[in-house]
Order: structure tokens, then sequence, then C-alpha cells
């Protein structure tokens, strides 16, 4: 059975002060979501510049997407198990951010774990329970470890053919915060910027702040449609990222095996139903939501105690949904 992300976990902005017909949305389809910019009537000057902001998306998406030939990463992937492939400073860049979480997360955020993926056939929409021997041959292409990335020449080079490289866990986020980078860039002081319902970024926020509420708008254990709010927060010049665990998943002998991969194990992730972080930009909350969703509570609040202006919400998969909320982050209010 086959989910669809944004039926399950969303992101509902409303402001403070006005109702949210009144605000201004500025909007387009890229990275297969809806990136949009919310402004402020009084903000209506700043449309030409929401626009500049989502021409970015489309660069964004010619570099990082896997779905065309023509895009960087799609070129890395099809030689960096050859020899050391020399890539655009930008990709180069983030994906030594992408190692640096690799680290931070101890393997739980991973952008190889496409061969597992397929493995499971998620890329495809088609899940399947693989054999153990199948998971293990998967697992020998997985871990941003056997990438070698060289910032002498900004190169990149797999460890073994059949190795790829997938942004999907990071790429919205980092879209967003490139379309902040323009939307500062040309003076524009209050915005709030999403994509897909799941990724957040917060440009100033009169009066108390942008106010988003997370909410679960389907039950994965009955399928019913529910508006159940989950947890409000308040968000000022901050960034948030939220993943949900219901997706896609393959019920075998009344067992679900959800599309969240654990890269460290090969099998899906268990015992969480979302994870929303906060932080100060969008790509390293995307990152962490993924990272905390499929390693759980002790992991965020380990990170959350070494990294200070870091927030995790975290909603257990324990009967009855539970939150636990780890670290803080100066711009964030959770009420």
């Amino acid at each position: 059975m086959v989910i669809s992300r944004r039926g399950l976990f969303a992101l509902d902005f409303a402001g403070t002060s006005r109702q949210a017909t009144e605000w201004l949305r500025v909007h387009r389809t890229a990275m297969a979501c809806r990136f949009e910019v919310t402004l402020a009537p009084t903000d209506a000057g700043h449309v030409n510049a929401a626009r500049a902001a989502l021409d970015e998306t489309d660069r964004i998406e010619s570099l990082l997407t896997v779905f065309r030939e023509t895009s960087e990463l799609s070129r890395v992937n099809r030689e960096a198990a050859t020899g050391p492939v020399r890539t655009e400073p930008e990709v180069f860049e983030l994906l030594q951010r992408c190692a640096r979480l690799h680290l931070d997360t101890r393997g739980a955020f991973d952008i190889t774990s496409t061969p597992l993926s397929r493995c499971w056939g998620f890329l495809r929409r088609e899940g399947r329970l693989p054999a153990p021997d199948e998971i293990a041959r998967a697992r020998a292409l997985v871990g941003t470890n056997r990438v070698t990335l060289d910032a002498v020449h900004s190169t990149v080079q797999f460890a073994a053919p059949g190795m790829a490289l997938n942004l999907g866990a990071i790429g919205k986020g980092y879209a967003v915060d490139r379309m902040g980078h323009v939307m500062r860039g040309r003076g524009v002081q209050h915005a709030l910027i999403s994509a897909g319902g799941s990724s957040v970024l917060a440009i100033g926020g009169r009066g108390r702040g942008w106010t988003v509420d997370i909410r679960s708008r389907v039950d994965i254990r009955s399928r019913q449609v529910r508006r159940e709010r989950l947890v409000r927060v308040r968000l000022r010049d901050a960034a948030l990222g939220t993943s949900g665990a219901g997706e896609q998943f393959v019920l075998v002998d009344g067992v679900r095996y959800g599309h969240v991969i654990d890269p460290r194990t090969g099998w899906p992730a268990r015992g969480m139903l979302s994870a929303s972080v906060v932080t100060r930009d969008a790509a390293t909350a995307d990152a962490l939501s993924t990272a905390f969703l499929i390693a759980g509570p002790e992991l965020a609040k380990r990170y959350c105690t070494s990294h200070p202006e870091t927030l995790a919400l975290l909603m257990l998969d324990a009967g009855t949904e539970r939150l636990q909320i780890f670290g803080s982050c100066p711009g964030a209010q959770v009420l």
C-alpha cells in the first residue's frame, strides 16, 4: 500500500493577527512539490522578489535532481565509480555538509541509501520484503563514508560500482535556504518560505513571529483521516523540517515495513511516527529530521546537547502518540 507524504504530515501556516486568506502566496511546482512564499499584504511590493526566489528552485533542481540525466548529480552518479569526478563548487560544498551530518548523526543520515530503497522496492512504489542476502548486498553499496571528497580538486569518487547519491532528504531544505538568500538580498525582512508541506524557513516575523502548526492528517494504523494538531511552533529567523514514517510501506504477515530505511541496518526504521527539527537553516533541519526519525530519541537528545541551537520534537509510536522535546532554538517557541 502507498500513502503520500502530503497525506500524512503537513505544516499549516497561520498569521497572528490576520486571517490566513488575507496573506499573499506566490508558489510554483519544483522538485515534485509545491514551493511557496507567504507575504503579509503590507509586503506586496516584494512579490517580484518572491518570484525571483522561486526561479532559484528551478536552478537548484537542475543541479540536484536524480530524475534528469542532464543534472550535475546524475553525472556524478554515472561517473564516480570509475574515478574522481570534478563537480560544481556548490554541489561539492553541499556534499561536504552531507558528509559532516553523516558523521554527526553516526550514520543515521546517509545520502547513499538508494540501493536499499531499490532493494525494498520503494523507488518504484512497489514495496516488497527482500531476502536477507539481498539486503546484505545492498548494504555493501551504502555509506557516505565510502564516498571520497577531495577538497583540493573538488572531486567525488565512489568506493564501488552501484553506489549512488540522492539528496532527497536535504535538497528541498537547501532550495528553501537559497530562496531565503535571494529574498534577503532583495531587502525582504518578513516572509515565510515553504516546500512540500515539510520544509519551512521563517524570515523575520512580526509580532510574536510566524505560527506553524504541525498536523497529522492520517492515522497510519487505522488509515482514518484526522485533523489533529500535534504541536504548534512560532518561528522567527529559523527553519523547521519534518519527516514522517508513513509515506510508503509494505505489509507482510501483519507486519508493517515503512519506506524510511535505516542505512546502518538495511531494515526500515521503527518506533517513530514523526520527527520535526528547528534550527537556523532549512537544509540542516531537513537532514536532522530524517536522522532523528531513523535513530529516535537517543540520537536527538545527544545531538541537541552538543548543538545548542537545535530543537527536536519527536512523536513516538508507542501505542498512544507521545511527544518528546529536546534542545532549543533561539528563533522558536513551542506552544
